[in-house]
């Protein structure tokens, strides 16, 4: 494989572009190829660099710009009386707020070109295309909210985007949910069962599985117990008893009901289809079998057909741990065998957490 395709490919893994046939194929070239598997890993965390610098030249221009026009020592004041203070700076400085997002995007193209890492042109342009878009839609996402506070003329408190569920794949904090749920977040929390919140980041994605593994990051986190459940790598059966245990409400709700078929909508491989009714909030919450086996991740539900459920495989979710930079060593010891539904869920109670997104 030369250079230019394998650049190409690893980019096409990182933001997810591959079909699901690609990306196998593609994890077992890294197994079986350990120079394959650094550039990856290398790869994916120059990216990683690329974007927390171009994020903090897009936060200091915009300080910047904003703070040269107005008295910083009577912000408070004004905007307390005048809320339509906020307006009339939009209207005055957007241009400037606007200009500095993009002047992000080149002084990070530039800081890359000095110091050498865009000598091939042509390479480093398919490394960086990616990088470069997402900083551009940062810009225009900030536009977007600039307009609709002066459309509307009020200044908001953003409550939170959207709420979600998660659970526990190790006692440190690291905890698995949907994709769909933390996508386009600012700021990630977990709340447990007794109704604390703990900030997390988002550790791994997989847009394309709907899959992202979170960790809890807040100091005043401590380790869980061991984790009471284990990961099941088979395909389950069809007719299987099966539940789930989420925040569909402000309090854990569980339903139970049966594992209908093996496939998703039109054959995909990814989906179990369940029985289960799936509401606001359950998204990302475990699918559990009676023997205490996580066998899947809840995901949707299909509106056009009444009934119909999904939840990501487990199988999907064991190959994105695999994929961590760092080796998990996941739970082997399952303590919710043999018990009865309310004694699995009060066990279980406290390795499934409400996951509460917020943006800017």
């Amino acid at each position: 494989m030369n250079e230019y395709k394998l650049m190409e490919d690893i980019e096409r893994y990182l933001n997810g572009e591959m079909t699901k046939e690609e990306r196998a194929a593609f994890d077992i070239l890294r197994k079986e190829n350990a120079e394959v598997n650094t550039r990856v890993t290398e790869h994916k965390h120059f990216t990683g660099l690329i974007k927390q610098y171009g994020e903090r030249l897009e936060l200091e221009g915009r300080l910047d710009a904003i703070h040269r026009e107005i008295d910083v020592h009577t912000l408070k004041e004004e905007l307390m009386v005048h809320p339509s203070w906020i307006v009339q700076l939009w209207r005055s400085h957007h241009s400037k707020i606007s200009v500095a997002a993009s002047i992000a995007i080149f002084a990070v193209l530039g800081t890359l070109f000095f110091t050498g890492y865009l000598s091939n042109r042509e390479l480093n342009y398919v490394r960086l295309r990616g990088e470069v878009a997402k900083i551009s839609r940062k810009a225009d996402n900030l536009n977007d909210k600039l307009n609709k506070l002066n459309r509307s003329g009020k200044v908001t408190d953003n409550p939170g985007k959207y709420r979600g569920t998660g659970f526990a794949l190790t006692s440190n904090g690291l905890i698995a949910t949907n994709y769909h749920v933390i996508e386009g977040a600012d700021s990630v929390y977990v709340q447990n069962n007794a109704g604390k919140s703990f900030k997390a980041k988002v550790l791994y994605s997989e847009p394309e599985n709907d899959i992202a593994i979170l960790k809890i990051i807040d100091t005043s986190f401590r380790n869980l117990k061991p984790i009471p459940y284990t990961f099941k790598r088979s395909e389950s059966d069809l007719a299987e008893s099966v539940y789930t245990f989420g925040y569909s409400q402000d309090a854990p709700v569980y339903d139970d009901g049966k594992l209908t078929s093996a496939n998703g909508l039109n054959g995909d491989s990814l989906n179990y289809q369940i029985s289960i009714p799936i509401n606001p909030g359950n998204s990302g919450g475990p699918l559990l079998d009676t023997r205490g086996n996580i066998i899947g991740i809840v995901q949707a539900k299909q509106t056009q057909m009444e009934g119909v459920h999904f939840a990501v495989k487990s199988s999907y979710l064991l190959s994105a741990i695999d994929s961590l930079e760092k080796k998990v060593n996941l739970n082997t010891k399952n303590t919710l065998f043999n018990l009865t539904p309310v004694q699995q869920v009060k066990k279980l109670k406290n390795y499934v957490f409400m996951v509460k997104v917020y943006d800017k």
